[in-house]
């Protein structure tokens, strides 16, 4: 019960936050990073440049983790280059929002870097 209260705060709080870092019309570096990990982890996505004014993303999507070692330099990863377009960012980014157990503990350390009191959202 409270894993379950804990996991809709944190989603909450998330969507909270895309909603202020997209109303912001000087968006600030770290809403930007934001808005770039959120689609990195959705994505599964390398190399992610957000065109604000143009209302593209482009990123470099990996094809295969199997080939990724990451004890070794990878050299070669097969990646699709996609130039995606969106209407409305806000609601584009809550697409991107994924609701398993690793989804919701990655929200949650990026939840922590914007709030610098003690850690509010601990899964521990």
């Amino acid at each position: 019960m409270k894993k379950s209260k804990l996991r809709e705060r944190i989603l909450m709080e998330l969507e909270n936050l895309i909603s202020l870092s997209c109303k912001n019309a000087q968006r600030s570096k770290k809403y930007e990073q934001l808005h770039i990990a959120l689609l990195k982890k959705y994505y599964n996505a390398t190399e992610v440049s957000i065109d604000y004014h143009r209302h593209r993303i482009e990123m470099d999507i990996v094809m295969d983790d199997k080939v990724y070692n990451p004890k070794e330099v990878n050299t070669y990863l097969p990646t699709l280059h996609t130039n995606l377009l969106f209407h409305n960012l806000k609601k584009f980014l809550r697409s991107c929002i994924e609701k398993d157990d690793r989804s919701i503990g990655f929200y949650a350390q990026l939840l922590n870097s914007f709030t610098p009191q003690e850690s509010k959202y601990s899964l521990a």
